[in-house]
């Protein structure tokens, strides 16, 4: 899943980069409201965090216009300041959800969990696709009971692929949810994970779950026995 942190503060900038890179999603960052912006709107993110004390344009104003284009990518709104005017006042723009700093780590994930699970359709805490099961908050991929080592990207990539519950993805929204903003290599990469998936998830269990729609992308399904 890939996660934009607009955060003017360069240490935890980085640090949520890789904080969050190690649990296996995309992170782009900006430094400023605007560069912020920009990119919430040229990209489609699954989730952004957003501090509210930016250069340039506030979090608030940043929240407050991707909210009136009709942008409703989950927000999770940090903030130094403590206090239920600043949570409402977020709360109230259009974000989904707050943190005050310092915050839990740990919690700040959980909190990018739950705004996943949310929307429009159903996002269930475990996602299930036949025999195979995967946790987002525990890491843990198992199928017909085994667990299933993955590495972070291959976690990330199976994930989205799961969300899409059976829709066919190309490889450029593949590439657009499960790599960030600097990657700049070949398109190639996802036929790459996407072997790398296969030789984990459905070789040694006689599967073959992810389907190749030629010319389209690919597709997780239920039953690929």
């Amino acid at each position: 899943m890939r996660i934009l942190a607009i955060e003017d503060q360069r240490r935890l900038a980085a640090a949520l980069k890789r904080g969050l890179e190690a649990e296996g999603f995309a992170v782009d960052i900006a430094g400023d409201g605007e560069e912020g912006l920009w990119l919430a709107r040229e990209n489609p993110y699954d989730a952004i965090v957003l501090d509210i004390l930016l250069p340039k344009l506030n979090g608030y104003q940043v929240c407050a216009s991707l909210r009136d284009e009709g942008n409703w990518t989950p927000i999770l709104m940090l903030s130094a300041k403590t206090g239920e005017w600043d949570e409402a006042e977020a709360l109230d723009t259009g974000a989904d959800d707050f943190l005050s700093k310092p915050f839990s780590y740990v919690v700040l994930v959980a909190h990018l969990r739950a705004l996943l699970r949310r929307g429009s359709r159903e996002r269930p805490v475990l996602l299930r696709i036949g025999d195979l099961d995967l946790d987002p908050a525990t890491h843990v991929c198992r199928r017909a009971g085994a667990v299933i080592s993955l590495s972070p990207r291959e976690f990330s990539l199976l994930e989205y692929l799961m969300r899409q519950s059976e829709s066919v993805s190309s490889k450029s929204e593949i590439l657009a949810h499960v790599w960030d903003f600097d990657f700049e290599g070949d398109d190639n990469i996802v036929e790459v994970y996407i072997r790398y998936l296969r030789r984990k998830i459905d070789l040694p269990f006689d599967r073959h779950s992810i389907e190749t729609v030629r010319g389209a992308g690919y597709r997780l399904v239920a039953d690929g026995a």
